[in-house]
């Protein structure tokens, strides 16, 4: 009984061998092609990238390093539109280099220059531009978009942003982000997201500069 089931289940299995072979010559002409095409994909990936992404973010690099040489001297406006000699400012960068990584930081730049100018919608507009996965960079310029949304009093925009610097986990940032989002939640009547808010820096970051007076805050919206 043993071997008929055993000779029945090679039978089946060499039938669907057969059957396979089969289709595989019957479809040669498409698998080939299908091949031929995943392979051209892959070349001109690595085309693209070797011989025109690297070059390109090579030269927004080198562009950035010339403006955060004004940026550092608080010289906003030259760091934003450069100079009359070779630097060409944080806003060409990001047009110019939009694509790479280094022309995203030069975004983030420019937004941080327009805010510390006031410019809140222009800073709102590049910073907005910003992203990345970056657990330092990426909840710094979201705290930054909120306080920009603050200064516009588009106070809900504000903690939303706040809310999402935080989940980074951020030891430094996340505390102050949860603050910022509570006080923001109080402007708006919803006490039960700023205790939240607030709750979260007591439970997480105990040992922050936040953490000192939060007693206070959650009382306050209790």
């Amino acid at each position: 009984m043993a071997k008929e089931v055993k000779t029945e289940e090679n039978g089946q299995v060499q039938e669907a061998i057969s059957a396979s072979g089969q289709w595989i010559i019957r479809n040669q002409n498409t698998i080939m092609w299908c091949l031929v095409a995943v392979l051209a994909v892959i070349v001109a990936y690595m085309m693209f990238n070797n011989y025109y992404m690297k070059p390109k973010s090579a030269e927004a690099q080198n562009e950035i390093a010339k403006a955060v040489v004004y940026f550092a001297q608080d010289n906003y406006e030259t760091a934003l539109n450069g100079d009359d000699a070779d630097c060409i400012g944080f806003e060409e960068i990001a047009s110019k280099y939009s694509i790479t990584k280094p022309g995203k930081l030069a975004a983030l730049y420019a937004g941080i220059c327009y805010y510390n100018t006031g410019d809140y919608e222009q800073a709102v507009k590049y910073l907005k531009k910003f992203k990345a996965d970056d657990l330092n960079v990426a909840p710094a310029a979201a705290m930054k978009l909120g306080d920009a949304y603050a200064q516009m009093d588009e106070t809900e925009k504000a903690a939303a942003e706040f809310m999402d610097a935080a989940k980074s986990g951020n030891e430094v940032i996340a505390p102050i982000a949860l603050k910022k989002a509570g006080i923001a939640y109080m402007a708006l009547d919803k006490n039960k997201n700023a205790k939240k808010a607030f709750e979260e820096i007591k439970d997480k970051y105990p040992m922050s500069a936040e953490a000192q007076d939060i007693d206070k805050l959650i009382a306050t919206v209790e």
